[in-house]
């Protein structure tokens, strides 16, 4: 038991420091190749808050345990709207871009309610994947499209957010010493590296413990592995919200949600031959719970552009309702 515990802590910490160092590089070489800051928050930020659920999703899906990567994509957009995105809200009211409303937040419920359709027949094969993948790529090229006509003022505040979020020297400048570049390259290797054996570690540990327990790799991967992946998210967007400057996060947020779903998922599907099995219960109460949470957003978000106090409250309220739920009825 404690050995698996163990091997799961150290998994989930080379995870959050893995995608750290990772993202970091990664922003700092897309500013030195000239991509402009407003595409590399929506995308290459986004989808690097993500590799920790992609990596574990790979490993556990070589590993035969499809049911643990779907459910930690699932339990990650649970954690990610009502749990983090509501503990924001519920510290200070939100207030929502008007690019998050009209267009990340149809996307994530249309994304969710695609991933469900697919897994309507308990399995997601790999054709089900390449759908997953495509829809992934469309949905970037519709970011960077949209980015490039978003306004000034806006391109402005993603520009500071990531001076500040990644310390880049000169946002938009074209790298004048090779060797910084060398350096941040090595630390996106290195990043990735880290987060891939991290990942190995936490789904042993993660399927370890499901098996001393008795409980099903489905269940483990939507309550502590879902909670553990989102933990780089949670961080930044608390950290964001007390220092008052967290409309980024929260968009990131979103699109993480929406790669978790089309990218990660997909990518996942693609790796065993047999596609992935999935249990009755992940089809017919986890991923419609999942849909529902996506599309309750839209009455919330779209009432006055803001979560109030009592929305986050309620959102939390019903996170934490959902996990005893879980804890009770499926052990």
């Amino acid at each position: 038991m404690l050995a698996n515990a163990a091997w799961f802590l150290f998994g989930l910490g080379a995870l959050i420091v893995g995608a750290e160092v990772m993202v970091r590089g990664g922003a700092e070489v897309a500013v030195r190749l000239g991509i402009s800051p407003i595409v590399i928050g929506l995308t290459i930020v986004s989808i690097g808050t993500s590799m920790p659920e992609l990596a574990v999703g790979v490993v556990a899906a070589g590993e035969g345990s499809g049911a643990l990567a779907v459910g930690n994509i699932a339990g990650t957009n649970v954690v990610n709207v009502l749990l983090i995105l509501g503990l924001s809200a519920a510290l200070v009211p939100l207030t929502l871009q008007s690019r998050t409303i009209r267009f990340e937040l149809p996307i994530m419920a249309a994304a969710a309610l695609l991933l469900w359709t697919l897994a309507a027949d308990g399995v997601l094969t790999r054709l089900d994947g390449a759908i997953l993948v495509a829809c992934a790529f469309v949905y970037t090229v519709a970011v960077i499209w949209s980015a490039r006509r978003e306004s000034h003022a806006v391109v402005e505040e993603f520009a500071a957010e990531l001076v500040a979020e990644y310390a880049t020297e000169e946002v938009g400048a074209v790298a004048t010493k090779g060797h910084r570049t060398s350096i941040n390259v090595a630390m996106t290797l290195g990043g990735i590296a880290v987060v891939v054996l991290g990942a190995d570690w936490l789904v042993d540990g993660a399927v370890g413990m499901a098996r001393q327990f008795g409980v099903s790799d489905a269940l483990i991967g939507l309550t502590i592995v879902a909670i553990g992946t989102s933990a780089p998210e949670l961080v930044t967007t608390i950290i964001s919200t007390i220092r008052g400057d967290r409309d980024i996060a929260i968009g990131n947020l979103i699109g993480s949600s929406i790669y978790n779903i089309l990218l990660i998922l997909g990518v996942t599907c693609l790796v065993p031959a047999q596609g992935l099995n999935l249990p009755s219960s992940l089809v017919t109460i986890d991923l419609p719970v999942m849909v529902a949470v996506a599309l309750l957003c839209i009455p919330i978000f779209i009432s006055g552009r803001r979560v109030t106090r009592v929305e986050g409250a309620l959102m939390v309220a019903a996170y934490a309702a959902y996990l005893i739920l879980l804890l009770t009825v499926r052990t």
